[in-house]
């Protein structure tokens, strides 16, 4: 449930403010006019619906899977992205949907219809991940993209330069956009749970590796929990929501967790 976020010209009246050059004088009440003699606007509350603009990382390494998942990233992504797509549309508002890897793969434009969620879950089902990711670049064309103000939530494994990623989410906040990203990963990934001689498949045009995990565990997870920790602070200093979801974790869990929190801050 939400809020208006912004005034404008509708039937509920909020305040007065200045005319500035540029705007319609449709609405300058005149009457405050003959008293004052100045130029002044009706200003009303705006009833707009929250538009919700989801956005899918379909890159390759959005695959992955371990043994103690029942889904892959991505499939968890397309879960999570259509329970919030089917609650928007529930309480009447629209929703978007937008995939991409190193380019926009597809582009739902938001919509408030029912028939909506049915569209959005063709598209999902029939992405393909086999490309390399580049969120940065991605934000940015998306954000000028997005015409409507609204809620943008990403669902990815944000595996990419944390700069680029955060000039792009800059972009998003430039729009005025409320921004939320769920940082989907795999427990394994986490944890770096093996133990044996391991063949590490490459992704996103990465080679394989064969190494004993052994001896780069510790040094792994130090730079995974680098990476974690620049990503967070730079959500953070963007007023940007994080949300970590492990995908060995049940969806209703994570869903619940998410929005009660966000209900509370709200």
């Amino acid at each position: 449930m939400h809020r208006s976020p912004h005034h404008g010209f509708s039937i509920e009246f909020a305040q007065h403010r200045e005319y500035v050059p540029g705007d319609d004088l449709r609405y300058v009440d005149w009457k405050v006019f003959a008293k004052t003699d100045k130029y002044y606007l009706k200003q009303y509350e705006e009833e707009t619906n929250l538009v919700c603009h989801l956005l899918l990382d379909v890159s390759e390494s959005m695959l992955y899977q371990s043994r103690e998942s029942a889904l892959s990233k991505l499939e968890y992504a397309q879960c999570i992205a259509a329970a919030l797509a089917y609650l928007v549309l529930r309480q009447r508002d629209s929703v978007s949907l937008a995939t991409f890897d190193h380019k926009v793969r597809a582009l739902v434009r938001e919509s408030g219809n029912p028939a909506q969620l049915k569209q959005l879950i063709h598209v999902m089902e029939n992405s393909t991940a086999e490309k390399k990711t580049a969120t940065g670049p991605i934000f940015h064309d998306l954000a000028e993209r997005l015409n409507k103000r609204g809620v943008v939530i990403i669902l990815s494994d944000m595996f990419d330069d944390v700069n680029s990623m955060m000039a792009g989410l800059k972009h998003f906040r430039h729009r005025r956009h409320d921004v939320i990203v769920l940082h989907v990963l795999d427990p394994a990934e986490l944890d770096f749970p093996f133990r044996s001689m391991t063949k590490f498949k490459g992704l996103e045009q990465l080679p394989d590796v064969v190494t004993n995990p052994r001896s780069l565990r510790k040094a792994y997870l130090a730079e995974f929990d680098q990476f974690n920790r620049k990503l967070r602070q730079g959500c953070r200093e963007l007023n940007i929501d994080y949300v970590q979801l492990r995908t060995d974790q049940p969806l209703d869990v994570a869903m619940t967790s998410f929005l009660s929190a966000r209900m509370a801050r709200m």
